[in-house]
């Protein structure tokens, strides 16, 4: 179902908060018109049955907002939010925080 590999920096951080890696879908959903806002905000949710989509991003203040996240190929990703790519590999119901300045929280949601 799903080709996408795990990368050795992806490994690294599961290993590091001692989760389990597990692939991430080719799309993911990222507030866009937040990317300047400090600090990015990562959550994985459980793929829904037929669903694409489990990684949300944001950065700053959540909104509410219907149109908050876009949907779009995470391969969008090096270019528009690189400091993300290695927490993409964080199994479902991982969360993260990343500021600027080198800060990193990871938790999985009970």
């Amino acid at each position: 179902m799903n080709d996408t590999l795990i990368t050795h920096e992806q490994q690294r951080i599961c290993d590091k908060y001692q989760l389990p890696a597990q692939p991430p879908e080719p799309m993911v959903a990222l507030a866009i018109g937040s990317l300047e806002q400090s600090p990015i905000y990562g959550t994985r949710i459980a793929l829904p049955e037929n669903g694409t989509i489990s990684w949300f991003i944001h950065c700053g203040e959540h909104s509410e907002a219907l149109d908050f996240y876009q949907a779009l190929h995470a391969t969008h990703l090096q270019e528009m939010l690189p400091q993300v790519l290695d927490y993409l590999a964080l199994p479902s119901g991982a969360k993260f925080i990343l500021d600027r300045q080198g800060y990193e929280d990871v938790w999985l949601e009970q």
